[in-house]
C-alpha cells in the first residue's frame, strides 16, 4: 500500500474514532491534509470551532493569521501538510488532556510523521512542542530548531497566542521569517535538495462527508 492510500486509511479511521471522550462532543474529527511527502509538517494543539465544523485543520482566524506567516516566509499552505496532535475538538476548547494527547499521538500522528516523513516539523504550541522536547518552555525555546532523530523540529508559538495576546505577535513573525533559513540548513545537514524530489502534487486530505 502506498503512503497516500495508508494516509487516507488513517483518516477514515480518524473520523470514526471513538478511543476517547473527545468524540463524544465532536462534530467532524479533523486528520489533517497536505502533500504526502510534504519537506515541512506543522503539528497544532487541536481542532477550533471552525475546525469542528468543516473537518479541515487551521480554517478559522488562527488558520488565516497562519497562512499570512507561511507566505511571509515564502512558503504557501499547498506545501505543508498541517494536523495536530488531538484530531477532535476538546469541550469549551479547554486543554486536550494527557490521556487524550497519549490515545491520538500513538495511534494516528506518529503514524502520519512516518509516511510524510517531513524534514522539518514546525511545533505549533505547548502541547505540541512538549512531543519532542520534554519539560521545556516554549517561552524559553520558541524560534529554535534541533535535531530530533532523523529530522528537525522548530517550536513556534501557536498563531492563536497573538490573537490572544497581541504582544505575542512580533515574535511568532520574527520567528516563521527564520522559516527559509532554518529549511535551507536543514536540508543542508540532511543533504536533501530543494525541492524534494519526491514530492507529489496530489493532496491527501480529509473531511467528514
Amino acid at each position: 500500500m502506498s503512503d497516500e492510500a495508508q494516509l487516507e486509511k488513517l483518516a477514515r479511521q480518524i473520523v470514526v474514532c471513538t478511543k476517547c471522550e473527545l468524540h463524544r462532543s465532536r462534530k467532524n474529527a479533523v486528520p489533517g491534509e497536505g502533500p504526502t511527502h510534504a519537506e515541512i509538517m506543522l503539528i497544532g494543539e487541536g481542532p477550533g470551532a471552525r475546525e469542528d465544523e468543516q473537518g479541515r485543520p487551521f480554517v478559522g482566524a488562527s488558520g488565516k493569521f497562519l497562512d499570512q506567516l507561511l507566505e511571509q516566509a515564502g512558503v504557501t499552505r499547498s506545501d505543508v501538510w498541517i494536523t495536530n496532535v488531538v484530531k477532535c475538538r476538546p469541550p469549551g476548547n479547554r486543554d486536550p488532556l494527557p490521556d487524550e494527547v497519549e490515545i491520538c499521538t500513538s495511534n494516528y500522528l506518529q503514524h502520519q510523521i512516518k509516511l510524510v516523513d517531513p524534514s522539518i516539523i514546525v511545533t505549533l504550541g505547548r502541547f505540541s512542542m512538549g512531543l519532542f522536547f520534554k519539560g521545556a518552555k516554549i517561552t524559553q525555546i520558541h524560534g529554535q530548531m534541533r535535531k530530533v532523530e532523523d529530522r528537525f523540529v522548530i517550536a513556534m508559538f501557536h498563531p492563536a497566542a497573538a490573537l490572544h495576546q497581541m504582544s505575542l505577535k512580533p515574535a511568532i513573525m520574527a520567528d516563521f521569517a527564520k522559516l527559509p533559513e532554518l529549511l535551507k540548513e536543514a536540508r543542508a545537514e540532511l543533504g536533501k535538495s530543494s525541492p524534494r524530489a519526491k514530492v507529489p502534487k496530489k493532496k491527501t486530505t480529509s473531511r467528514r462527508k
